[in-house]
């Protein structure tokens, strides 16, 4: 795979970062891949992982569906053998299926490290009293929580969370919910830097990461890192967040969509090293070639495994001069040789292009007043009145 390494001027050295551990995982680079519906597939946690080291999580399952062994569920938590360690992300909404969907990836040896989602904004899962929302029924969240730790301690597997600021401003929920996740004893601890209401929108609260890392700190001391998310779209914004916030580690979602060879950067700048991938033209074209072929390999089924290429196909190739009608024709592939016959078509030659090929990608969405069910902020404990609502929150929808 060919790729422009260059200098960024403004990538001053550091002294090389401490190895993230979470439990008894020691990560080469304190970097976590975020779980990403339909993106993070194994196709292309093995590309990112060829750029760079870090944890690379699964897409996120719900674990009703993984206990009732669905098969989509399944096959989306199998892990080649080239994946070490392997990460699951969960979502649930009631102890006692979390408790059965953690025990079952412990007895049958499917992980190394699991993740429990508390962040989904998303409003046909927050009205029901999910995802975001849930955090705020402190007592059933501490059971879930508690639940989760239990079995998943019998094997010895590590047990982390990840959580938004809260409903919106007047209703934060994320220091309750470390304090509960340290008196749980989970092992590490993400907070994406927005509320329920921003969606992606707006700028990501970094002021609030530091503030959980002090109270994580204050009660579990470095025993408990915690990772800072939101608006990481280049290897400097890392290395801020870090300095500002004095988090662990990083999560990064939507800033490495189309741009595997962020975890490189994220790695080198980590290090202390500032050489950054700058791929030309020619480079873009190798890794959408070898996104390409890891697709095919995964769904065993060529036209499957371009057809799921084409939605990467605007963000890899954001920035530079490719033409309308060439994206258009990428953006409806439909098979390897298809995709060789578009990508020759490519000038390779033309250059990195700087700012253009950089920042904000993916979902952005503008803040909405969050849809909860009636009467859920009256009060921060459950009521049974809830409970089946709650139970059809528990949809196969990513986010956080």
């Amino acid at each position: 795979m060919t790729a422009v390494t260059a200098l960024r001027p403004d990538a001053l050295a550091e002294p090389t970062r401490p190895a993230l551990r979470i439990g008894g995982i020691e990560l080469s680079s304190p970097v976590v891949l975020a779980p990403m519906a339909g993106i993070t597939n194994t196709a292309f946690r093995r590309l990112c992982r060829e750029y760079g080291g870090g944890l690379y999580v699964t897409e996120m399952v719900t674990t009703r569906a993984l206990v009732e062994r669905n098969e989509k569920t399944m096959r989306i938590i199998h892990h080649e053998p080239f994946e070490t360690p392997r990460s699951v992300q969960l979502y649930g909404v009631d102890p006692v299926t979390t408790g059965q969907a953690v025990r079952l990836l412990v007895e049958e040896d499917r992980a190394d490290h699991i993740d429990l989602n508390f962040g989904c904004p998303v409003p046909k899962v927050t009205r029901k009293g999910g995802g975001s929302a849930l955090p705020w029924k402190t007592d059933l969240f501490a059971s879930i929580i508690h639940t989760a730790v239990r079995e998943a301690s019998r094997g010895g597997i590590p047990l982390t969370i990840k959580m938004r600021k809260g409903i919106d401003d007047d209703h934060l929920t994320y220091l309750d919910a470390a304090r509960i996740g340290v008196d749980a004893g989970v092992s590490a601890i993400t907070l994406h830097g927005r509320t329920c209401a921003q969606l992606y929108s707006g700028t990501a609260d970094w002021t609030a990461i530091g503030e959980l890392k002090e109270e994580v700190s204050r009660l579990a001391g470095d025993e408990i890192p915690v990772l800072g998310n939101g608006d990481i779209f280049a290897a400097e914004d890392a290395l801020s967040m870090m300095e500002q916030t004095g988090c662990d580690g990083v999560v990064i979602g939507r800033g490495c969509q189309g741009r595997p060879w962020l975890f490189g950067d994220l790695e080198n700048a980590l290090a202390g090293n500032p050489l950054r991938n700058q791929p030309d033209l020619g480079g873009v074209a190798d890794a959408v070639r070898l996104h390409g072929e890891y697709m095919v390999d995964h769904y065993a089924d060529e036209f499957m495994g371009v057809r799921d290429l084409r939605k990467h196909m605007a963000w890899y190739f954001k920035g530079y001069p490719v033409g309308g009608d060439l994206r258009s024709r990428l953006a409806k592939v439909s098979s390897l040789g298809e995709l060789d016959a578009l990508l020759g078509e490519l000038d390779r030659s033309q250059p990195y292009p700087g700012a253009a090929a950089e920042g904000s990608r993916g979902r952005t969405t503008r803040a909405k007043r969050p849809h909860l069910p009636e009467g859920w902020l009256d009060t921060r404990e459950m009521d049974e009145s809830w409970c089946a609502d709650l139970a059809d929150a528990e949809l196969d929808i990513s986010g956080g």
